[in-house]
């Protein structure tokens, strides 16, 4: 059974639930920390899954084996759970995630975090070869990923701002584990369709990210219609950095103008 944090109940003023979906290297534990707790505290039942082979989530295949359809399995798993349809709510991979969860499944909404855009993942794979050369002819050759993000200097390159405190950064680097290799391949073959998607999309990206960069959280908002809110001095982990707050009122306000 997947391991789903669920916290507050709906109410009058937010009927709808809210399903949040993690990126690689995660779980749900990256919502536990601030986000369940700040909706919950504002009327909303809020529920995050950790894919299969993440957090608490057993897996009946290896790790380094789980695709893209083995994790939008997952969300639909999860959202059929739920006792109406939820809004989604993904980050990093997880938004990519949620892309593919709204090609097959109807929503309320759904919020894109710093998410890998519909191009996927090929320039991300790039600046790292440009970044980390050696590391990333290692992690091919392996298929293991973790070594090389989950220092604290590695982890505030990919996922934190200059400006998050070293403790901050080393505990939440302690936390990563290992990803599905077949899910990096994946990420630059099994692209999302936007024209499939009908929910209406919030999408959030960070001014300081060391992983998705500006101009694909733009491209993303563009293909669905959209234009992306950028949040200052935050890095990729939006929901863990300083300023979260911010973003969750972000995402409070827009639901709220939808009456969900």
């Amino acid at each position: 059974m997947l391991e789903v944090i669920d916290r507050g109940a709906v109410s009058e003023s937010h009927p709808v639930p809210l399903l949040f979906v993690h990126g690689a290297w995660h779980a749900a534990w990256c919502w536990e920390e601030h986000f369940l707790p700040f909706f919950a505290d504002r009327g909303y039942r809020a529920a995050a899954v950790s894919l299969r082979g993440h957090g608490g989530s057993p897996t009946d295949k290896k790790l380094r084996d789980l695709s893209f359809a083995d994790f939008v399995a997952d969300v639909v798993a999860a959202a059929d759970a739920l006792p109406v349809r939820p809004v989604v709510i993904g980050h990093s991979m997880g938004g990519v995630l949620v892309q593919k969860y709204l090609e097959v499944r109807d929503a309320p909404a759904g919020v894109l975090m710093a998410s890998m855009p519909p191009q996927g993942y090929l320039r991300s794979g790039l600046r790292w070869i440009r970044r980390h050369p050696w590391h990333f002819a290692k992690l091919t050759a392996t298929g293991r990923s973790l070594p090389y993000v989950s220092t604290p200097e590695l982890a505030r390159e990919r996922f934190f701002s200059a400006n998050t405190p070293e403790a901050v950064v080393s505990r939440y680097a302690g936390r990563l584990q290992e990803e599905s290799a077949r899910a990096g391949l994946d990420g630059l073959v099994r692209l999302p369709r936007p024209a499939r998607v009908r929910a209406p999309l919030l999408v959030l990206g960070a001014a300081d990210d060391g992983a998705v960069m500006q101009d694909e959280v733009r491209a993303t908002a563009h293909a669905y219609g959209t234009t992306a809110q950028f949040f200052p001095q935050m890095g990729h982990n939006m929901m863990l950095e300083a300023g979260w707050e911010d973003v969750a009122r972000s995402i409070d306000a827009w639901l709220t103008e939808r009456g969900l």
